[in-house]
Order: C-alpha cells, then sequence, then structure tokens
C-alpha cells in the first residue's frame, strides 16, 4: 500500500477508536442527571446507587475518551500536515472552541461529580453533573460543526490556496450541521441506553434482583425504546440532506449506477465498480425514489453520472446496511423488552439474553453510520476545496505501516481490557448488592434537604 492509504487506514484506526468513548460519555452524563435528579425528588436510594455504579464507568469511559482524542489530534500534524495548512484558519478556532467550552468545564466539575457527594452541598454535585453532561454535548457540537462543515462547507474564500472564515454563523451552521448532530446524538442515546440495558440484564441473569438493577434496565430499555423512532426519522432527514448536497455519496448509498426514476431500495447486492453494475440484487421495487424523493418515479442521479468522481462503492453500500439493519434490530428489540415491562414488570430470560447481545450494538451502528459519512465523502476531504491526498505528508509507507501496527496492537488490547473492566464493574456491584452505595442517606421524600 502506498503512504496515502495506509495514512488513511491509521487516521481511520484512531477515529474509529476513539468515537467509542464519546458515543457512550455524551448520553451516559444525561443518564447519570437522571438518576441524581430521580433521587432527589424521591429519596429512594436504588437511584442513588445506580448512580455510583454507573459514574464508574462513565469515568473509565471518559478517561479512554480523552487520551485517544489527544493522540488523535496529533495526526494533523503527522500524516495531514497539509490539513491544517489550507483550512487551518477555520478548523484550528473550532477546535479550541471545543477545548475553551466543553473540555474545560468537563475537566473541571468532573472531580466533584466523581468524589465529591459527601463532601458538597447535594445541589452542588447536581449541579456538577449537570455540568459534566452539558460539556460533553458541547464537544460534540464542536467537533460535529468541524465534520459537518468539511461535508458541506460555507462561510469561507480562498486566498492564495488558504480557505479565510468570512462569516461564522454559516461555517458553524453549515447546511448539514443539524441534521449530522441530530443524528450523532441520537446515536449516542441509544449507545448508552443499550450498554446500560445490557449490563443489567446480564446482573439480572446471573440472579442480582436488587432494585437498583431493575431500575438501570427499565431505564436503559425505555430510553432506548423512545430514542429509535426518532433515530429513524432524524436519518432519513440526514438522508435527504445528503442527497441535496453530496448526491455521489447517495447514490454510493443505495448502489445505484444509472440516472433515472422507479430505483429500487437494494435488500442485498455486490457491487462491482469495475463493470459499474451489481450483482445478485435483492431489493424493494422504486423503494428508493420512494424513500429518498417521496414518489415512486422520482429520479435519483447515478454513480456513472460522477465520471469517477464518487466514494468506493462496496465499503459504503455494506456500511449503510450493517448501520439500517443494526438500527431496525434495535427497534425490536427495545420495543419487544419495553411492552414486557409495562406488561409483567419484569423480563423474560430470552428478553434478557436479548439485551445482552445487544449490549455494545451502538458501537456497532455508530461505526458503520461514521464509515458511510467519511468513506463517502471521498475523494473530497473537504468537499469541493481539497482532495485527500492534497493533505497527506511526505512520510514513508513503511513509517506510517509501522506506527499503524503498534497503533492496532495496543488499540486491541485496550478494548478488551475496557469491556472486560465493564463485566468486572457489574460483577463487583453484585458482590455488594445488600448494601447499597447510597447507606445512610435518607429514603423517604425530601431527602434532597437532608442531604443537605
Amino acid at each position: 500500500m502506498d503512504a496515502v492509504i495506509l495514512a488513511r487506514i491509521q487516521f481511520a484506526a484512531n477515529i474509529s477508536f476513539h468515537i467509542l468513548f464519546p458515543t457512550i460519555t455524551i448520553a451516559l452524563a444525561w443518564i447519570l442527571l437522571f438518576f441524581k435528579l430521580r433521587f432527589n425528588a424521591t429519596g429512594d436510594t436504588k437511584w442513588m446507587d445506580a448512580y455510583f455504579q454507573w459514574v464508574k464507568v462513565f469515568a473509565v469511559t471518559f478517561a479512554l475518551g480523552v487520551v485517544s482524542g489527544i493522540t488523535m489530534s496529533f495526526q494533523f500534524g503527522t500524516n495531514w500536515p497539509g490539513f491544517m495548512e489550507k483550512v487551518g484558519n477555520i478548523a484550528g478556532p473550532l477546535l479550541a472552541y471545543e477545548v475553551l467550552t466543553a473540555f474545560f468545564l468537563e475537566a473541571t466539575f468532573i472531580a466533584i461529580m466523581l468524589f465529591g457527594f459527601r463532601k458538597v452541598r447535594n445541589w452542588v454535585h447536581t449541579l456538577a453533573t449537570a455540568l459534566v453532561a452539558f460539556g460533553t454535548t458541547m464537544s460534540a457540537f464542536w467537533i460535529l460543526v468541524l465534520n459537518s462543515w468539511m461535508h458541506t462547507p460555507a462561510g469561507f474564500e480562498m486566498r492564495d490556496g488558504v480557505a479565510h472564515a468570512t462569516d461564522w454563523f454559516a461555517i458553524i451552521f453549515n447546511p448539514s450541521m443539524p441534521y449530522r448532530l441530530v443524528h450523532m446524538l441520537l446515536a449516542s442515546g441509544l449507545t448508552a441506553a443499550f450498554l446500560v440495558a445490557g449490563l443489567s440484564a446480564w446482573r439480572w441473569l446471573k440472579g442480582d434482583r436488587a432494585p437498583v438493577v431493575l431500575a438501570s434496565l427499565r431505564t436503559g430499555v425505555y430510553v432506548a425504546a423512545a430514542l429509535i423512532p426518532v433515530q429513524i426519522l432524524a436519518g432519513d432527514l440526514h438522508g435527504l440532506n445528503t442527497l441535496e448536497h453530496q448526491p455521489a455519496k447517495v447514490a454510493a448509498m443505495e448502489g445505484h449506477w444509472e440516472t433515472g426514476g422507479n430505483v429500487p431500495l437494494l435488500l442485498f447486492a455486490v457491487p462491482d465498480e469495475q463493470a459499474q453494475t451489481n450483482h445478485f440484487e435483492l431489493g424493494i421495487p422504486s423503494g428508493a425514489s420512494l424513500i429518498l424523493k417521496h414518489d415512486p418515479d422520482g429520479v435519483i442521479q447515478g454513480l456513472k453520472d460522477f465520471d469517477g468522481a464518487h466514494p468506493p462503492v462496496a465499503p459504503v453500500f455494506y456500511a449503510f446496511r450493517v448501520m439500517v439493519g443494526v438500527g431496525m434490530l434495535m427497534l425490536l428489540v427495545s420495543w419487544a423488552c419495553a411492552w414486557t415491562l409495562r406488561r409483567r414488570g419484569t423480563l423474560g430470560i430470552w428478553h434478557a439474553r436479548a439485551l445482552v447481545g445487544m449490549t455494545f450494538s451502538g458501537w456497532v451502528a455508530t461505526l458503520a453510520g461514521w464509515y458511510v459519512t467519511e468513506i463517502g465523502r471521498q475523494p473530497w476531504l473537504v468537499t469541493g476545496v481539497m482532495k485527500t491526498w492534497e493533505a497527506a505528508s511526505a512520510v514513508p509507507a513503511p513509517q506510517i505501516g509501522l506506527s499503524l501496527t503498534m497503533y492496532l496492537l495496543v488499540y486491541a488490547g485496550l478494548l478488551i481490557a475496557y469491556i472486560a473492566v465493564l463485566f468486572k464493574l457489574a460483577a463487583k456491584a453484585m458482590q455488594g448488592a445488600g448494601a447499597t452505595a447510597g447507606a445512610g442517606l435518607p429514603v423517604t421524600a425530601g431527602a434532597t434537604a437532608a442531604a443537605e
């Protein structure tokens, strides 16, 4: 492989590992705030037990997210120096805003959130949790502003080959930003919800019937069941926005080669980029036209119209189907479990097993969606402004290959250790289920004033 391909794989490996952790912490922080507010309102210590157990998961996940994010940022200078040279006047401030408005906020208050429950007033601890949750969301906001701008750049002009900002409002609220932000925040909500539900179901299957287990289980299941239909709607709107601004990406997602109407929705196919056709097609007649144009006769531009300047078809095509398939599975499992919990007040064994199997399903859907988004932008790094190869460094391929191998080995070890730690924390919580984390706190409404 040449140096550019290796550099792309290395950045993809880094960002794939990094995105796993913010995808959890963004929403998990808000779930922790929910647990705390429920404790404040009811005084029921099961909610504080849930808070203490899941704040440990948050801390481990947050730490890995920070470290992997710092490592990833180094590559702008090592493998992709041309990116900052050409669009650094826009990318630099946006990354700085993320540090100033989000990371500092999280870093300041996370210590109170983790260690300050018995050292500060209850309202201060609750406020610290809220500010950390707000900070995680602001971090996602600024990163997605930059990523969206790279897909649909606006509010700038080129001077001597360098991008200069002319309208920061247009840069921040570029055409795809609202859709991309909502889609990602909902993906985070689903990832955290299935993580909470899955680990709680694992404890339930192990015979742990402590009140905190059912409280966490219900929270995860109900959040997932509520968010998945909203995510499907948001994904549809995001797809329509992508069709308007990046039609080549949509054509690759659909495996659609010839411009025309009555385009089928392909459930499965084997795209052949060399022959510019698909093999073994299985589809719904006029389905893609109906979804994308809301008209079964709607005309959709085909890949052949882009004269080779389109993304690699197969990875975008398959990743899109993985994302949608996992989303449909999320809908089925969350609604079935929510229905059972409402009707019976508990889960059947197969429901619990399904939730355990779906524990990390949010990761699969998020990574698949991320690959659709980022591979689908190729050959552009910044659409219409800079192609990917233009930003690459002169680092020799063997050096990139060596560092890539080291990254992959370290990341594989860290990922295995992280998952092991999550189940270790769940097992440890089971052992201490008899003694609540909120021991000594009142168990009636009005606990807030008493704790203060």
